[in-house]
């Protein structure tokens, strides 16, 4: 009996339709030499003076040095020192010797800065160019020089061997 309704409903029924494949998603944009000029690391809406209290309160309790990069996401070589640190190559020796803060400084070359406070607490009293990398002790302190702060204003053009050198190996000026 079973035999007889099975080929029944058999005749009687559409064929079964082919199952929908799954959808294929967009092929992955290979990266170009342009994106490393790309970035929103540095964020005009956050607070940066609370954040970089919260960032000094935990340096006391992980002994890491602090990394303060002042630049603004329209900065090609901001953009590219951002890039770099967070790329795969360097993100695990950043992130065991660092804390990271990005700041926003907007343009001030032009008169529309914004954080500068932040950089006249180390002792950097002007932003000459973006961006200025300030490296801070676990005690709050400035150990690279001025100088050497404002130095970062040509890091797209660095070379990334230098670069990672620079922080795995960092000793104060």
């Amino acid at each position: 009996m079973h035999e007889l309704l099975f080929a029944l409903a058999a005749s009687t029924s559409a064929p079964l339709a082919a199952p929908t494949p799954a959808p294929v998603p967009p092929p992955v944009r290979e990266a170009t030499p342009e994106d490393r000029y790309s970035t929103i690391a540095y964020d005009p809406t956050e607070d940066a003076a609370s954040q970089l209290e919260v960032k000094l309160k935990s340096l006391a309790i992980s002994g890491k040095k602090l990394l303060i990069i002042m630049g603004a996401n329209w900065c090609h070589d901001s953009a590219a020192l951002a890039n770099m640190l967070d790329s795969a190559r360097f993100v695990g020796m950043i992130t065991q010797n660092y804390e990271v803060l990005f700041v926003d400084v907007g343009v001030p070359q032009r008169g529309k800065g914004r954080n500068l406070d932040i950089a006249k607490r180390f002792g950097v009293k002007k932003i000459k160019g973006t961006p200025t990398v300030l490296v801070v002790s676990p005690e709050g302190k400035l150990l690279n020089s001025k100088k050497d702060a404002a130095s970062w204003r040509n890091a797209a053009s660095r070379d990334e061997d230098a670069v990672y050198r620079y922080f795995a190996e960092f000793t104060p000026a």
